[in-house]
């Protein structure tokens, strides 16, 4: 393969491109690695499903509670950011006792609030 100017190509993954066959036992190695990574990726989201499809939830413990979302509206009727209502929330349970939640937490439960209610709203 040397002589022939000749070495393997990928097409894709990690390895993508062309390498000198010298390397040819890593790049297989390589090569074998990443798929190995994307067998372990795509099972570990079938447990993932697997468990919601069970009742159970992925993910720390959650740290809002009714005075935390009653608050957060209150704020958003007020127009604040999320951001701005982030800051003004208090976590009252869970190890992050005494924080504050990040703004992505906050829209979180408020879309979730949202969600809930037009449901309640469509069954009504």
């Amino acid at each position: 393969m040397k002589a022939g100017d000749v070495g393997p190509e990928f097409l894709t993954g990690e390895l993508e491109g062309s390498h000198e066959p010298s390397g040819i036992v890593f790049a297989v190695l390589a090569a074998m690695s990443g798929t190995e990574r994307e067998y372990i990726r795509d099972r570990t989201l079938e447990g993932h499903e697997s468990a919601r499809k069970c009742g159970k939830t992925i993910g720390g413990a959650g740290i809002a509670d009714e005075s935390m979302l009653s608050m957060a509206l209150h704020l958003r009727e007020q127009e604040m950011s999320l951001r701005d209502i982030a800051a003004r929330l208090v976590i009252s349970k869970s190890a992050k006792k005494g924080q504050h939640p990040s703004p992505a937490t906050v829209m979180r439960m408020l879309r979730e609030h949202d969600e809930q209610a037009a449901a309640e709203l469509a069954s009504a």
